[in-house]
């Protein structure tokens, strides 16, 4: 299973401490805005993306049909064919994709420790 990109979605309390914190570690911003209340912070290939009152909880991210720089890949799993074979392997979807669409879509499950994962795909 192809899930793309990976990154950590942190639910923060104040963007602008936290993105001050990060660029300290190395990190730049190379998506979003404080006026859009996130940012994706990039370090060579790692990602973070800092959300104020998004979401609770943080959670792993993985986006299909992109890179480490939101670039479209040219072959990649589509999130409804990743939900397909997640079911079939009896794996619980806390929020399922629209399987007669195409496009943008995204779905929600638990690791077994509870922890959020989203997949989310863009294009």
């Amino acid at each position: 299973m192809k899930l793309g990109v990976f990154s950590l979605s942190l639910s923060v309390k104040d963007l602008q401490k936290s993105k001050d914190f990060y660029e300290k570690l190395g990190f730049s911003p190379m998506a979003g805005s404080m006026e859009q209340h996130y940012l994706i912070m990039k370090n060579e290939s790692t990602l973070i993306g800092l959300f104020q009152a998004m979401f609770d909880g943080n959670m792993l991210t993985f986006n299909p049909g992109w890179d480490e720089n939101a670039q479209n890949l040219d072959s990649f799993d589509d999130v409804r064919e990743i939900q397909k074979r997640l079911k079939e392997n009896n794996i619980q979807l806390d929020k399922e994709a629209d399987d007669t669409t195409s496009g943008s879509e995204h779905i929600f499950l638990k690791d077994p420790d509870g922890n959020m994962i989203l997949i989310d795909q863009h294009r």
